[in-house]
């Protein structure tokens, strides 16, 4: 395996820093998280740099980019805020999945319109009584004449309230059988007729927003369900691994910028008439969430690598899930403790890196089911 990125992954790189640098300034950042705002500006400016076509095939718009790059724009995007990731991610993972399962007729009309950015892509699979269980799910789709009707209710649908957001919404087709057989995924404009959105307060992530979505008797055309009546499941697998691994590549950006915040202050506050971070207590801290960080990280590259090459990299994919996610909450919990009073204040940015961490362990699959699914491909039969 080679550890080197091409020139171009290299440019793209730094491409991207200096524009976030540019348009993610503290002050945004900041005002975005305290006002609950989502961050329209930055999205327009990844719109305009094409980032959200660099993984899509060039005939729809793309730029033929594959997930290594993909996950370069995650590790990035992450360094300010992994919330903003969650906004370019959602849209990317969605499309993707269009092009994978979608018909040609749905590529060409709606690819071309997320790419230019007239629309945003969310999903809504979990509901109150269905999360990492999907076979608890109770929105129901039935067929009437040349539309679906929907009904029924969502929670933790991340961006779903964004202008111009089309919620990809996964419902039973057919309740009698197991949910793998009986699912379907249907697009639904976020202001259509029947939907109500709540927005709920969130500990972290803030800005992007997370949602409870009611469905009452809505009306969703034909042409809106993908990849087939009852083949919802198949979306899923279609899209998993690459949104695992490039959210992976999310916690590790984050954790990177914890690291940051804490060397530098670890230089820059003095005790005892030195600065804090020659202490051994200190520095030993910084040493290891460095080096937690970069095993996390090499983790995460392999199993992209492997995506990459076609490979089945399922289980590789699990554990730098598994250990990415649990190492930047534990990274971020440390560079609290190493700023002290600081840390906690919320005029300063370690704090808000801590309660997006926390949500790592959770979203795209818990730490439960991360372990289960490893222990499973490893010839056990764990439940």
């Amino acid at each position: 395996m080679d550890f080197e990125f091409t020139t171009e992954q290299n440019m793209l790189r730094d491409s991207i820093a200096k524009m976030m640098d540019k348009v993610a300034t503290p002050e945004y950042i900041r005002r975005l998280d305290r006002e609950q705002a989502y961050p329209y500006e930055l999205y327009d400016a990844w719109i305009e740099m094409g980032l959200l076509r660099m993984c899509f095939p060039e005939e729809y718009g793309g730029l033929g980019g594959s997930v290594m790059d993909m996950v370069v724009i995650a590790e990035e995007l992450s360094r300010k805020s992994f919330d903003f990731f969650t906004a370019f991610g959602g849209s990317v993972f969605n499309g993707l999945n269009l092009v994978n399962k979608g018909t040609e007729e749905q590529k060409q009309y709606w690819i071309p319109k997320l790419l230019a950015g007239e629309i945003r892509l969310s999903i809504s699979m979990s509901e109150p009584d269905a999360g990492s269980d999907i076979g608890a799910m109770r929105t129901t789709a039935k067929r009437d004449g040349d539309d679906w009707v929907i009904n029924g209710q969502k929670i933790w649908a991340t961006g779903a309230g964004a202008k111009n957001n089309v919620i990809c919404c996964y419902a039973k087709t057919d309740t009698s059988v197991h949910y793998r057989k009986g699912m379907s995924l249907f697009l639904i404009d976020n202001d259509a007729p029947g939907v109500t959105l709540r927005k709920l307060d969130m500990l972290g992530r803030r800005c992007v927003g997370t949602y409870e979505i009611f469905f009452d008797n809505v009306r969703v055309p034909a042409d809106r369900l993908v990849g087939g009546e009852n083949k919802g499941w198949e979306v899923v697998l279609a899209g998993l691994q690459v949104e695992r691994i490039t959210s992976t590549a999310g916690y590790s950006g984050g954790a990177q910028a914890v690291v940051d915040l804490a060397l530098q202050y670890s230089k820059d506050r003095k005790q005892f008439g030195r600065p804090i971070g020659t202490f051994q207590a200190i520095g030993h801290m910084l040493a290891d969430m460095q080096t937690e960080l970069e095993a996390a990280r090499t983790l995460m590259w392999r199993a992209a690598w492997m995506v990459s090459q076609g490979k089945d990299a399922l289980k590789e994919i699990s554990m730098a899930k598994l250990f990415g996610s649990e190492m930047y909450a534990r990274v971020a919990n440390m560079g609290m403790q190493i700023m002290g009073g600081y840390g906690y204040n919320m005029e300063f940015d370690m704090q808000r890196h801590f309660r997006d961490a926390r949500s790592g362990t959770i979203g795209a699959g818990t730490s439960q089911i991360q372990r289960n699914l490893i222990a499973n491909l490893m010839g056990l039969k764990v439940q």
